[in-house]
């Protein structure tokens, strides 16, 4: 096990979201990782010493002028001695103190005397993770070697508010931390990868859309596959009922609209892997209210207008990555299309997929199914890969990407393109 025998330093800071860290003290333990935490005085306004204590089954550090813990342990040992320093919640305020250097308090002095890695998981108002300060904070850190893990979307303890800027949940936090303690090789570390997944939704009124038959298991699974590699992978996912990949950003998102954007924000990419079902159209205009049937009447009209080419538009962009990765899900002619795409869309490899029912993988085999039978094409030729499920593919993919970008040479046919 990664963990097994490893120290962790959790600083839990004042949030409603500290009552998550009883249950990530748990799951580190029973992991095999010890765990000696510090509390910040407002943490302990929302959990109390006690019961982190009893989880950790540690004493639990709370004060930088306690006689007692100064003479025995010291706020410097205590962040010389673990492997990982782990801040959850990182408060705003957290933050701003290690990002300016002030250290008036045990975790602050904690932060800045410590030797050892640091991973924070933001948790605060969506307003305050999106204050200027608060950026500029997030940036300074970043620069300075702290790693993070969330915030993500969703709900706020506050009546009414929503958006981004709740903590990550604990295994997201130890998958996180299992990540930057795992000895194994990253080789991917450092660089930057752009991946979409899912259908996307192209509204006809407020009730009815235009999509495809994704479920998004693909392109989640090799998001998670690439980040287990080091990358830092930034996920664009359309409506799915699966969870966010464990140490990945994501930005979800309906449309192919929306898709395209947020693709295009994301730019530059050491690659972009472009997984996602996207559909070819979307209704010309948009219903405002539910389009009624009335008898007698027939079916309405749906004119349609061409979505944006994601693929194409990045594979052509000023800002191309150096690696681009297409999928093409085909019922019929596969390479025939696939090699067409490849050319057309300015892509270094497509992954073709044979998502019809007579694929040979039965109905696991079609679009949302568990298994796939891909061909990987490129313009040297066409590699054929078992049928196997979608972990393993994703396995499989990342370690082609990671011998792309590693490996001279083999970008230039990336060079001709541009």
């Amino acid at each position: 096990m990664i963990l097994s025998g490893k120290r962790i330093l959790l600083i839990i800071g004042g949030g409603i979201a500290a009552y998550k860290c009883l249950d990530l003290i748990r799951r580190l333990r029973e992991r095999g990782a010890s765990v000696r935490c510090v509390m910040t005085q407002a943490a302990q306004e929302f959990v109390t010493p006690l019961s982190v204590g009893s989880l950790s089954a540690d004493h639990v550090f709370t004060d930088l002028f306690d006689r007692r813990d100064e003479y025995d342990v010291g706020h410097v040992r205590l962040s010389r001695e673990a492997d990982l320093v782990v801040v959850a919640p990182a408060t705003a305020d957290l933050m701003a103190k290690l990002a300016a250097g002030l250290a008036n308090d045990l975790a602050s002095a904690v932060l800045l005397a410590t030797d050892k890695k640091v991973l924070m998981a933001p948790a605060m108002n969506p307003h305050m993770w999106s204050h200027p300060a608060t950026r500029r904070n997030l940036e300074t850190l970043k620069g300075d070697g702290v790693r993070f893990v969330g915030p993500n979307r969703g709900e706020m303890a506050e009546t009414g508010e929503a958006g981004e800027g709740r903590m990550a949940e604990p295994l997201e936090i130890v998958s996180a931390i299992e990540g930057m303690l795992d000895p194994g090789p990253k080789p991917l570390a450092g660089r930057v990868i752009v991946i979409t997944s899912g259908p996307t939704h192209e509204s006809i009124d407020p009730v009815r859309y235009i999509a495809n038959r994704s479920s998004g298991k693909q392109g989640h699974a090799i998001a998670g596959a690439l980040a287990r590699l080091g990358a830092e992978v930034h996920l664009v996912s359309g409506p799915v009922a699966i969870p966010d990949p464990l140490g990945v950003a994501t930005t979800h998102v309906q449309s192919a609209r929306e898709m395209h954007d947020a693709v295009e924000a994301l730019l530059p990419a050491d690659a972009a892997i472009f997984v996602a079902a996207v559909a070819d159209w979307r209704p010309k205009m948009e219903s405002g209210e539910k389009m009624k049937k009335r008898a007698g009447e027939g079916a309405p009209t749906l004119p349609l207008v061409e979505n944006p080419d994601i693929l194409a538009s990045v594979g052509r962009h000023k800002k191309r990555p150096r690696l681009v990765i297409g999928f093409a899900a085909e019922t019929e002619n596969l390479i025939e299309h696939a090699r067409a795409k490849l050319a057309k869309k300015g892509a270094d490899i497509i992954i073709a997929n044979d998502v019809s029912h007579d694929s040979g993988l039965g109905p696991s085999g079609v679009m949302g199914g568990d298994h796939n039978l891909v061909r990987v094409v490129t313009a040297d030729g066409v590699d054929e890969w078992e049928a196997m499920g979608k972990d393993e593919v994703a396995e499989k993919l990342a370690a082609l990407v990671a011998e792309r970008l590693t490996t001279p040479g083999h970008d230039k046919t990336t060079e001709k393109r541009k």
